[in-house]
């Protein structure tokens, strides 16, 4: 059984940073393609960062310079370190785990940032 589990989320002011851990079970970790997700109220879900099985990252233009996508295959972990938040960061985030058509997500965490 695949199981894709968040962590880290809860609420900071602007200039904070958090850092968001995932744990993926039940698939062959080194294999998949991670990322993370972001969905802010009324918005539609976006892409946040993605670490390829290579190790190879992308990040939305929004976020570059100030968050870190990386992984841990020893550990089945990718996480997201965000640091300079701003209000606009406030979402919920979301663990994806991708591999040939495959697709697996988290139940998300909640980043609130706020003064």
């Amino acid at each position: 059984q695949v199981q894709v589990v968040e962590s880290g989320g809860g609420s900071v002011q602007p200039g904070g940073s958090l850092r968001l851990s995932c744990v993926a079970s039940g698939i062959s970790f080194s294999r998949y393609a991670m990322g993370w997700y972001r969905q802010g109220p009324g918005k539609q879900r976006e892409l946040v960062a993605r670490i390829s099985s290579a190790g190879s990252t992308n990040y939305a233009d929004v976020v570059k310079g100030r968050f870190t996508i990386s992984r841990d295959n020893a550990k089945n972990t990718v996480s997201l370190q965000m640091n300079s938040l701003k209000p606009d960061d406030t979402a919920a985030y979301y663990c994806n785990a991708g591999f040939l058509g495959s697709y697996y997500w988290g139940q998300g965490t909640q980043v609130t940032v706020s003064s």
